[in-house]
C-alpha cells in the first residue's frame, strides 16, 4: 500500500480533514472515487480527551472500544496502541482483536449470542466476559466442572428499570430493554445463587449498557448507582469492576444545533457515584466505559463526486457516485454536515436541491433540500461525521465497497482497498454453477 504526501497551501486540516479540490483530485487519481477518509489525529484526540476526563474524576478507569461501531482493523489497532481494550460482541470481533495482536486478557466479551465454544474460549483466554442471558450459565458451569482447579471470573449484564415517572428513556420508546439478566423478576438473584454453588466460579463485575434516547448525564448517574448497589449487595468481597457500557455523546458538529453533554460532564457524574459508593473500600473497583459513537463518529468523512444534475418537474437532483448506504445506513432523513468542493471556485446563486445516490432505490437520498449554490459535474461533496456504523453496515449492494484512506499528519495511506469483483463475489462463498460443488443433499 503506497504512502502519499499531500502538499500545497490547502492541506488537510487536523481538526476536520478539510481538503482542497486539488488535493481531492489527487486522492481520486490514486485511490478512485468515492472514498472514505479516516483522520487518525482526531481519533487520538477523542481518546485522550475521554481518558483525561474520566481519569481525572476516577483514576481507575478502563476504556474498552466498541468494535461493532467500526471494526476497521487499522482503527482498532490504533486505539489499542493508545490503551483501549477491545469490547466485542461476537466471535467474529473477538477473532479480529486477536488477529491485530490484542492480548486476550484485554478483550471484553459482551453480546446477547455466545456459543458454548465462544464462552469456553474466552474463559480459557482469561478475557473479561459478561453473561447476557440465562443459557450462558450452563456453558460457564460446564467449563467449571471440566476445569475444577481453575479460578473462573465472570461478569453479568444486568437489566433493571430505567424509567422515570413511568416514562421510558430507551431508544424508540421501548418500555423494556431486551438485554441482560433481569433484577426485578428475581432472575439475577437466582443466577447468582446457581453460580455461587461452584467454588471455582467468582462473579467479579456487573455490566449495565442501556441504549437511551437522550444519553443524558442523569441516566448514566442512575445506571452507575444501580450497578454499584447491586455489586455491594451480591458480590461485596469480589467486585473488581463496574461496567457502565457506552452510548455517550461525542463532540457533535455545529450544524446539528443541539447541546450535548461533554466528556467532563459524563465523567463527573459517573466518577462521583463511584467515589461515593466505594469511599470505604481500600481497593476500589475498575470503572469500565465502552465508547463507540463518541470515539469514531467524527473521525471519518466520505468523499463522493458529482456525476450529473437533473431537473425533474420543479426539483433539482444532484447525482453522486456514492449512496445513502455509505453515510446513513439507517436511511434517516437528517442531513449530515457536508461541504461542496467546486472545481470552478464560484458557487453562483443559491438553489434548493437534493443529493441522490447510484442505487435504483427511490429513497437513496444522501441529503434533502439543500439550499446552496447548485453543484456542477466533477465537483466533490464531502460528508462528515460518518465514522459510526457506516463501515460495518455498508451492504454488498449494486456496487463494490469503496476504499478507506487514513490521514496522519500530512501522510495519506490505504487502510482498506477498493473492493473488486472477485472479492464482492468471493469464489470461496459463491457457487457459479452446479459443477462448482461436489456436495449434495437428498431429502
Amino acid at each position: 500500500m503506497g504512502l502519499y504526501e499531500i502538499k500545497g497551501e490547502n492541506n488537510l486540516h487536523v481538526a476536520d480533514v478539510e481538503l482542497s479540490y486539488e488535493n481531492i483530485t489527487k486522492l481520486e487519481a490514486n485511490f478512485g472515487s468515492p472514498l472514505y477518509i479516516l483522520n487518525v489525529n482526531k481519533l487520538r484526540e477523542n481518546y485522550r480527551k475521554m481518558e483525561t476526563a474520566f481519569k481525572k474524576q476516577y483514576p481507575k478507569t478502563l476504556i474498552g472500544y466498541s468494535y461493532k461501531t467500526n471494526y476497521l482493523p487499522y482503527l482498532c489497532k490504533e486505539l489499542s496502541k493508545l490503551g483501549a481494550y477491545a469490547e466485542v460482541v461476537s466471535r467474529l470481533e473477538y477473532d479480529l482483536a486477536i488477529k491485530i495482536g490484542e492480548n486476550p486478557k484485554r478483550i471484553i466479551f459482551n453480546g446477547p449470542l455466545k456459543s458454548k465454544e465462544d464462552v469456553h474460549y474466552a474463559l480459557k483466554n482469561k478475557s473479561k466476559i459478561n453473561l447476557d442471558s440465562y443459557y450462558e450459565l450452563d456453558f460457564v458451569k460446564e467449563y467449571a466442572l471440566i476445569n475444577p482447579t481453575e479460578k473462573i471470573k465472570i461478569g453479568m449484564r444486568v437489566n433493571f428499570d430505567l424509567s422515570k415517572d413511568e416514562e421510558s428513556s430507551l431508544q424508540n420508546g421501548y418500555k423494556v430493554s431486551r438485554f441482560g439478566i433481569c433484577v426485578e423478576n428475581g432472575n439475577l438473584e437466582k443466577a447468582i445463587r446457581e453460580l455461587m454453588e461452584f467454588k471455582n466460579i467468582q462473579i467479579v463485575g456487573f455490566h449495565g449498557h442501556f441504549s437511551t434516547r437522550t444519553r443524558s448525564v442523569d441516566t448514566y448517574r442512575k445506571i452507575t448507582l444501580e450497578l454499584c448497589k447491586l455489586a455491594k449487595k451480591y458480590i461485596p468481597n469480589n467486585v473488581e469492576y463496574i461496567d457502565v457500557g457506552g452510548g455517550m455523546y461525542g463532540e457533535l458538529h455545529e450544524s446539528f444545533e443541539i447541546v450535548t453533554p461533554t466528556f467532563d460532564e459524563y465523567a463527573e457524574a459517573i466518577g462521583t457515584v463511584m467515589n461515593d459508593q466505594f469511599a470505604d473500600t481500600h481497593h476500589k473497583p475498575l470503572l469500565i466505559i465502552e465508547p463507540g459513537v463518541s470515539m469514531v463518529a467524527n473521525v471519518i468523512s466520505f468523499v463522493s463526486k458529482v456525476i450529473e444534475i437533473k431537473t425533474i418537474q420543479n426539483q433539482q437532483f444532484v447525482l453522486v457516485d456514492g449512496s445513502v448506504h455509505n453515510i446513513k445506513p439507517t436511511m434517516h432523513t437528517r442531513n449530515l454536515p457536508m461541504k461542496i468542493l467546486r472545481h470552478k471556485g464560484s458557487k453562483g446563486h443559491k438553489e434548493t436541491f437534493n443529493i441522490v445516490g447510484y442505487t435504483c432505490m427511490e429513497k437513496d437520498y444522501l441529503a434533502h433540500n439543500i439550499h446552496d449554490g447548485l453543484p456542477q459535474r466533477d465537483d466533490y461533496i464531502v460528508f462528515e461525521n460518518v465514522g459510526a456504523y457506516t463501515i460495518v453496515f455498508n451492504p454488498p449492494f449494486i456496487k463494490e465497497r469503496p476504499c478507506i484512506v487514513a490521514f496522519d499528519s500530512n501522510k495519506i495511506f490505504l487502510t482498506r482497498k477498493s473492493e473488486t469483483f472477485k472479492q464482492f463475489f468471493n469464489e470461496e462463498l459463491y457457487c457459479f454453477s452446479k459443477g462448482d460443488t461436489d456436495e449434495y443433499l437428498t431429502l
